[in-house]
């Protein structure tokens, strides 16, 4: 057996969930196992290319198979591409609706077009929780025994390290509308000495510079990217994570932050509960004042909240994720 991937989620995306993902899956198959293959237009690399349009049609382009490549028996693409000639199964896993549902114009119609479009050129679908299944088959025609849910994992490099506390709240990961940074700002401003520490999510625009300078004035710090080493310590040293995102295809910080024994406050929606089970607070609503409500109550089930998240996070690994994964592999050959 060989799988096959198109790799062009390494085009999209340096770093980031879906890397992540196909990264912890590969590094568990043995080389001869798999291959990455690589696109580029006949002109040059139209990844670098300067047109944006340009690369918003490429990421979506069929992928022909190669001569070389007729030993592969199974196509799983990285970014909602199918083998123009389908004579061998094809896996496509299904990470979120994000776009269906908060993105508008013509990003959101040719993505949701060529999802719907390999999604129906699939023999088997991988969703990566039952609220994005859910999702699949409310937005997508298709056979519900094609899908198959399986979990992603969390890396072994967050651990629970038994630090002192700081006074700090971390916001880790992007700032959409839909992830309410704002509320979340607002509600850290209430309590007069808390620090905000916010990691990834790419540098901060003006307006949540003034955001931020208005309402925490310097009690604030934007960390960007930093490694897996360096965000497990801030895990074990802040009051709690506050991750007030309203959809989550899955939502993996809510598990490094459990893992290493950080207290989580989320919203009661899309798969959040899934994850974090009963060892989060959730908010029903969000709000400044639910948020804020939810902070006050950290320190008060700080034991529970890491006794019961520790337990929780060890239902979720990469090695079960590429376990399952493989499993189906195999039942397509």
């Amino acid at each position: 057996m060989k799988i096959l991937y198109d790799g062009i989620v390494r085009n999209l995306q340096s770093y980031g969930g879906i890397t992540v993902y196909f990264e912890e899956i590969t590094r568990r198959l043995e080389m001869h196992e798999y291959k990455f293959v690589n696109f580029s237009s006949l002109r040059n690399d139209i990844y670098c290319d300067t047109n944006r349009r340009a690369r918003l049609f490429e990421r979506y382009r069929c992928f022909k198979k190669r001569s070389t490549d007729q030993e592969c028996n199974i196509f799983h693409s990285t970014y909602y591409r199918f083998p123009k000639d389908n004579n061998f199964p094809v896996v496509t896993t299904v990470h979120d609706f994000t776009y269906e549902l908060y993105m508008r114009g013509i990003r959101k119609t040719i993505h949701s077009l060529q999802k719907n479009r390999a999604i129906q050129n699939s023999d088997s679908i991988i969703c990566v929780s039952q609220n994005t299944a859910k999702d699949l088959l409310n937005f997508c025609d298709v056979d519900d025994k094609k899908i198959h849910v399986i979990y992603n994992g969390v890396s072994e490099a967050y651990k629970y390290l038994n630090l002192e506390e700081e006074e700090f709240i971390l916001f880790v990961g992007a700032r959409a509308g839909y992830k309410n940074f704002e509320l979340a700002v607002k509600a850290v401003a209430k309590l007069s000495k808390m620090k905000l520490k916010i990691v990834g999510g790419g540098t901060l625009s003006n307006s949540e510079i003034k955001l931020l300078t208005e309402y925490l004035d310097d009690k604030y710090e934007y960390l960007g990217k930093i490694t897996n080493e360096h965000l497990n310590i801030l895990y074990n040293t802040a009051y709690c994570l506050i991750y007030p995102s309203e959809y989550e295809g899955f939502g993996i910080p809510l598990l490094e932050a459990m893992r290493a024994g950080c207290p989580v406050i989320a919203v009661n929606r899309s798969s959040i509960p899934e994850v974090v089970g009963n060892s989060a607070i959730l908010v029903d609503r969000v709000s400044i004042d639910s948020l804020f409500s939810a902070l006050l109550r950290v320190p008060l089930n700080r034991n529970e909240l890491r006794y019961k998240g520790l337990l929780q996070s060890q239902k979720f690994s990469w090695d079960k994720c590429f376990s399952e994964t493989y499993d189906l592999y195999k039942s397509l050959c």
